[in-house]
């Protein structure tokens, strides 16, 4: 589960650097005259009367083919109630950060002041030509029914109440497969909901759709259970009503095949999962706590197949695995509404997917040897990048088979092709190595800890459990500033300049003095040496007390590196200590080498950064496809930079087959495939996208890194150190602490590559 959130840090995150967390963003050139004269008047009017003339075409000329309102009045905000449209404002940007982070959707968050169904109605049909499809979102029922049936049947685009079948789908989707491990048939089965709101409602619904038989269905409200007897039912509920002669929760529980919660936390007992049939089937879905205890569930019952709302038990429901994939095959169909057909898809493309092998990404993301169909996996993890090339596909496919759909899909690979490429968002990888880090946190040193952004980087690494930090510097001034920033913890602090490591740093001083003293190196600079944090902290990982070291952030880079190069030493085999830096970009991850270490390499030297950049990029669980750029391609210069890429090229090519690299390439034709492709059929990077790019010098690789991160929308991370005998990663002088904390998952997930 995350580590709490501090109030202060919730704030701050949604004030700074710029206020919310969406903005737009033009996907036009508008820098002269003609551009501005194109993109308003007198241009504009070219496409206003081509959709005057054909209402359809502005799904060519608008961005409404790719545009979703997220919508609510703020009457039933997910565990704060009624709050109001304005303080759900920023709720609802963050379901459009997940539609664009998941699906690539845009989004506009509406927030409307009515209450009324009427009002509200009338409201969302009259911007509804804006859109190309409606999320409702956190409307309290019974109101949430009524609007959603009525938007469905007064508008032409999909909308969907996501409250209502988003937990629906993700939970029928593991329902289906739980009863396929539990050996029993849908038909058969009795099933217990506890709850009976908009939520509740619809999974029951599509339960039904599943096989699940009404007369087997007993539904509970904070009343006891919804009894053909009972009086002031909404029409909602009495289509769940019973005539059996139940009266409470615990009552319904006796034999029942399963149980499944959208109530309140700690509902359920040991003693009622007890009387359950054999093979229980347990979706308790209430948050932050379920209807009963995860581990207490199945200390409880051994048998037990149990799914929960939460991220640190197996088998979580999570909206994210639905929503953003089912808008994305509407819209990419055009469909006119989401239908049941479309829902079941869904439904039936997640079952399926689970059964599937999971990528080794996923396994490694989650801290697992082999995640595979059973028990404790019977829907997938939402970190699955399979999930934007499986879902939306099986959506569209029943949007078109229902009749719903207006720009059928013809070519179904080139759709897959063009789903995955929408994920190229860079950021998704390093949310994937976070949560890695997380897997598995390691002992990382920070040696400038009485630094504040470094201390705030440390103290976001432990509170998220990212790593157990190690701070160094002054313990006076370090507690200073963990005090001032609400850092608390059992967290290890050295000063290695107090007379309580004198000690250690005599055995450092000793280590190194054997390890250097033929190198000029005498007994007292050693002990000298020892004093600095840089080098007492590059000992401790030497020596096994610490697992990784993060550094760099008040001095230039090679004024550290040098000290790290000859303390930690060269992995065996490698002749010289390179960089490559991750580039955060639109199109996907994309690694530079060598951006801060070896100033001219020969062709050897730069055949060796390639290999080593390939074992990097692997690191994070990425195919490398790697191109040497240089000013020619294939031979068209004879300079002498030209000529040593090439015989790089050659050298792997012969030597290291297994590393996909080609060139020398210019760095457009590295980048564009098509021209590429088109110009140099030949080339071993036929049909594949570039992600990795060997530079001919530092010089032109770094004056690249620093482009392309202050002019272009792309973070760099980096530069990462290839080649060291330990996890030692080294940060940019003055740093960001978000730079900080990225660096420190890297050396996390560094530190547990090197001990596996």
């Amino acid at each position: 589960m995350s580590a709490k959130i501090k109030k202060n840090d919730a704030l701050h995150y949604h004030e700074f650097p710029t206020p919310g967390k969406i903005e737009v963003t033009p996907t036009k050139k508008y820098s002269t005259q003609r551009e501005l004269s194109l993109a308003y008047s007198p241009g504009v009017a070219e496409p206003c009367l081509e959709i005057a003339d054909n209402e359809l075409d502005v799904y060519r000329y608008t961005s409404k083919g790719n545009l979703v309102a997220v919508i609510s009045n703020g009457t039933a905000v997910l565990g704060l109630g009624d709050i109001g449209p304005s303080a759900s404002k920023p709720v609802m940007e963050g379901k459009a950060l997940l539609f664009k982070i998941f699906a690539d959707i845009d989004v506009f968050d509406i927030e409307v002041d009515a209450s009324d169904v009427d009002k509200f109605v009338e409201t969302v049909k009259a911007i509804s030509p804006t859109f190309g499809g409606i999320n409702l979102e956190d409307i309290k029922a019974p109101e949430a029914f009524e609007i959603e049936k009525r938007l469905k049947e007064e508008l032409n685009i999909p909308v969907m109440h996501d409250d209502q079948h988003g937990t629906a789908i993700i939970s029928a989707a593991a329902l289906k497969n739980a009863l396929e491990i539990a050996d029993k048939k849908p038909s058969e089965v009795t099933v217990v909901i506890n709850g009976a709101g908009a939520a509740a409602i619809s999974c029951t619904k599509l339960y039904k759709k599943l096989g699940v038989k009404k007369e087997n269905i007993v539904m509970c409200d904070s009343k006891g259970v919804l009894r053909e007897d009972r009086k002031n039912l909404t029409a909602e509920k009495k289509e769940f009503t019973t005539s059996r002669d139940l009266h409470t929760l615990e009552e319904a529980m006796v034999g029942a095949d399963v149980f499944v919660g959208l109530s309140i936390g700690n509902v359920v007992s040991p003693e009622m999962l007890k009387k359950m049939a054999d093979n229980p089937i347990v979706f308790a879905m209430a948050n932050p706590d379920p209807e009963i205890d995860y581990k207490l569930a199945v200390k409880t019952r051994k048998d037990i197949i149990m799914a929960t709302g939460r991220s640190d038990y197996p088998n979580q429901v999570n909206n994210v695995l639905g929503f953003p994939f089912i808008f994305r095959g509407a819209l990419d169909v055009r469909a006119t509404k989401i239908n049941e057909e479309m829902k079941m898809a869904a439904v039936h493309a997640l079952a399926d997917l689970t059964k599937e092998s999971v990528p080794e990404q996923v396994n490694i993301t989650y801290k697992e040897k082999n995640i595979s169909f059973g028990r404790d996996y019977i829907i997938p993890k939402p970190f699955d990048t399979r999930l934007i090339s499986e879902i939306p596909p099986a959506v569209a496919r029943a949007a078109m088979e229902s009749g719903v759909a207006l720009k059928p899909i013809k070519d179904w690979e080139a759709y897959r092709e063009n789903l995955i490429e929408r994920l190229g968002a860079g950021n998704k990888l390093m949310r994937l190595v976070t949560n890695r880090a997380k897997s598995d946190p390691k002992r990382v040193v920070f040696a400038e800890a009485d630094q504040l952004s470094v201390l705030k980087a440390a103290q976001i690494a432990h509170e998220e459990g990212i790593a157990i930090p190690i701070l160094l510097g002054s313990n006076e001034e370090i507690s200073r500033l963990m005090k001032e920033i609400q850092f608390e913890g059992d967290i290890a602090i050295i000063d290695p300049k107090s007379d309580a490591e004198q000690k250690r740093r005599n055995e450092f001083a000793q280590i190194y003095w054997e390890k250097r003293r033929r190198n000029g190196i005498t007994l007292l600079e050693a002990q000298k040496w020892m004093r600095e944090r840089n080098y007492f902290a590059a000992m401790m990982v030497n020596e096994g007390m610490a697992d990784a070291l993060v550094t760099g952030y008040t001095r230039s880079y090679p004024t550290v590196a040098k000290p790290m190069i000859d303390l930690i030493g060269k992995i065996k085999g490698i002749k010289k200590v390179a960089a490559t830096n991750l580039m955060l970009t639109d199109r996907g991850p994309l690694f530079l080498s060598d951006t801060a270490m070896i100033i001219n390499p020969n062709a050897k030297e730069l055949a060796e950064i390639a290999r080593m950049t390939d074992k990097t990029m692997k690191l994070f669980g990425l195919v490398p496809n790697l191109a040497m750029v240089s000013f020619s391609n294939f031979g068209s210069s004879k300079t002498e930079s030209a000529i040593k890429m090439r015989d790089a090229v050659s050298y792997l090519h012969k030597h290291y087959p297994e590393v996909n690299i080609d060139g020398e390439l210019q760095a457009d034709f590295a980048l564009n495939a098509e021209m590429r492709n088109d110009k140099f059929p030949f080339t071993k990077l036929q049909k594949k996208k570039v992600n990795g790019l060997i530079y001919p010098n530092l010089e032109s690789a770094n004056i690249s890194y620093k482009l392309i991160k202050e002019l272009a929308v792309a973070e760099s991370i980096g530069p990462i150190i290839m080649g060291l005998n330990k996890p030692v990663h080294l940060i940019q002088l003055g740093a960001s602490v978000d730079e900080i904390v990225n660096m420190v998952c890297i050396a996390v997930v560094d530190a547990q590559g090197r001990k596996n």
